[in-house]
């Protein structure tokens, strides 16, 4: 599957939801801003976060009375009816991170997703032990693959786990993080799948369409973050997001 296939399909699903829902025809506006760090999550306690590092900023999208985000490193302000959103081009991490973000807050106005507003100050520790509680009674003692360095989950399940994290950002890779050397998100995922039990996914990786990576994995797949709210309840995709609200 080519990255953009999936997200074609998401977007087509959307369309109809639109159209079912009356409101391609409706005066209805979305508009995006982006968050600074400290809008974004806050101040968890630590400053080893991409979005505070200025590696990624944060999207977020209005529509009606809800709220939708998406991580992106391509930010930048967007305002548009929903029958736009529901036809963008999705040629960059930019157009994807506004059709997402987009998504996520109509969704949420439908009742059909939820959490998707990114946990603040101490919600990415609770959130990480939370993690490791529910890996523990699900899987047992398994290996994990992490694809996308989030700190504070790395901290506590290094902890608990055999773990192997892989990154995109060159800046990380190849760093020790908490007894965890860093790999290249480059890599061959068929020697990754054959030595991990499960795999943890950030949600971003819808935006730069590297999920289609993990959609063929054979091995359990679980995606975190406020990203990949919407498509996740439109695909039946497997995501731990328990502190977002």
């Amino acid at each position: 599957m080519k990255k953009e296939d999936y997200l074609i399909k998401i977007q087509r699903k959307f369309k109809q939801l639109v159209n079912e829902n009356e409101l391609n025809e409706k005066e209805i506006a979305i508009t995006c801003s982006v968050l600074t760090a400290q809008e974004a999550i806050g101040d968890p306690g630590r400053n080893d976060f991409p979005i505070q590092k200025g590696k990624e900023k944060l999207m977020q999208a209005c529509f009606g009375c809800s709220y939708g985000q998406a991580f992106t490193d391509m930010p930048n302000g967007y305002r548009g009816k929903l029958e736009e959103l529901a036809t963008i081009p999705l040629q960059t991490n930019f157009d994807r991170a506004v059709f997402i973000s987009g998504m996520n807050a109509v969704l949420r106005e439908l009742k059909m997703t939820e959490c998707t507003i990114h946990c603040k100050d101490d919600g990415p520790r609770k959130c990480s032990v939370e993690l490791v509680e529910m890996i523990e009674k699900e899987y047992g003692n398994p290996k994990i693959a992490m694809f996308g360095l989030q700190p504070a989950m790395v901290e506590v399940l290094a902890h608990k786990f055999t773990l192997r994290v892989f990154d995109l950002d060159e800046d990380n890779i190849g760093k020790d993080k908490y007894g965890i050397v860093i790999e290249s998100g480059i890599c061959n995922m068929e020697a990754v799948q054959a030595w991990a039990d499960i795999f943890l996914v950030t949600g971003s990786t819808i935006c730069n369409g590297s999920i289609v990576d993990f959609l063929k994995i054979e091995k359990p797949v679980i995606y975190f973050g406020t990203t990949i709210a919407g498509a996740a309840s439109l695909s039946g995709l497997n995501r731990f997001c328990p502190q977002s609200s």
